[in-house]
């Protein structure tokens, strides 16, 4: 059974907490959330934001902080857009660029399409 890794889980007065018989209740830590909170870490957004508040700074710095903006320059700023009010007009779009190229929705759906410059996959 996996638990709510939640640093103050526990102490939340909630009824599920409740734990224990008759004479010998206390509040105990959740089981995990079927909401999937936290990758399935956590049984609620608060014990995950309690988590984060007391952990993040220590995790980010573990796993690097960015020290500079990072950028996506023009050739990479494609990405794949489609009319939703009817669904048939596929679109390359790239904003930094102003420009807009129709696809089909074949190519739309092809994964291995990323860019205008690979259509001919």
């Amino acid at each position: 059974m996996k638990y709510c890794q939640g640093n103050r889980c526990h102490e939340y007065r909630t009824k599920d907490r409740i734990r224990g018989t008759k004479g010998n209740k206390h509040y105990g830590t959740r089981r995990r959330s079927w909401f999937h909170y936290g990758q399935n870490n956590f049984c609620s957004l608060r014990c995950q934001e309690d988590w984060l508040e007391q952990n993040a700074d220590r995790a980010i710095n573990y796993f690097g902080r960015i020290t500079e903006p990072k950028r996506v320059e023009c050739d990479d700023a494609w990405y794949k857009e489609y009319d939703w009010r009817n669904g048939t007009n596929h679109y390359f779009v790239n904003d930094l660029l102003g420009e807009r190229i129709p696809i089909t929705k074949q190519q739309y759906n092809n994964k291995n399409i990323i860019t205008p410059n690979n259509l001919s996959q």
